[in-house]
């Protein structure tokens, strides 16, 4: 029977594909010999052993691997919906490559830092504070003639080392 079944497929013009009724695992094994004695592509689909068919397919309309992914997740194929989601690929593609061409992206946060804390500095505080310049003392700014300690580090080191240099021989 399964014979006969292949064979009509086989003279079948129109029909570049068949879809078996669900069959038992000893059923679809015989049916995918068949197929293959026949010179047929066959792939079996479905969940379980109960709902499992087979569907065989003629060589010049070998299914790709879109074609079988959409019959395992129980859907029927769309050549148009395939075109359009191989369109899209290629599209991605095409804009990652480009993103690829234009380089890496500039080192910085990915943010303005003044956005986010404008509520609390306000859009023109920066500015203002930039023009005023003023020097604050509570921050460090003192001016050279206030610091009590005119000495370079340099001079300060080895006045450091004197010191230990006159206690120690001292000590001795």
């Amino acid at each position: 029977q399964m014979e006969q079944e292949v064979s009509q497929f086989i003279q079948a013009t129109g029909e570049p594909r068949r879809r078996f009724q669900p069959m038992n695992k000893i059923e679809r094994s015989i049916l995918h010999d068949v197929a293959e004695v026949a010179g047929l592509t066959s792939f079996s689909f479905g969940d379980d052993e109960d709902s499992r068919y087979v569907m065989v397919f003629k060589k010049e309309f070998a299914p790709s691997d879109e074609e079988l992914e959409a019959y395992r997740r129980g859907e029927e194929w769309d050549p148009a919906r395939a075109e359009e989601r191989r369109r899209l690929r290629e599209l991605a593609a095409q804009q990652e490559e480009a993103e690829l061409d234009r380089g890496p992206a500039p080192p910085g946060p990915p943010n303005d830092y003044k956005d986010k804390y404008r509520h609390l500095i306000g859009s023109d505080a920066a500015k203002a504070a930039a023009r005023t310049m003023e020097a604050n003392k509570a921050y460090g700014c003192v001016p050279v003639a206030n610091k009590r300690d005119t000495r370079s580090i340099e001079e300060a080191m080895n006045e450091i080392r004197a010191k230990k240099r006159l206690r120690q021989a001292e000590d001795e």
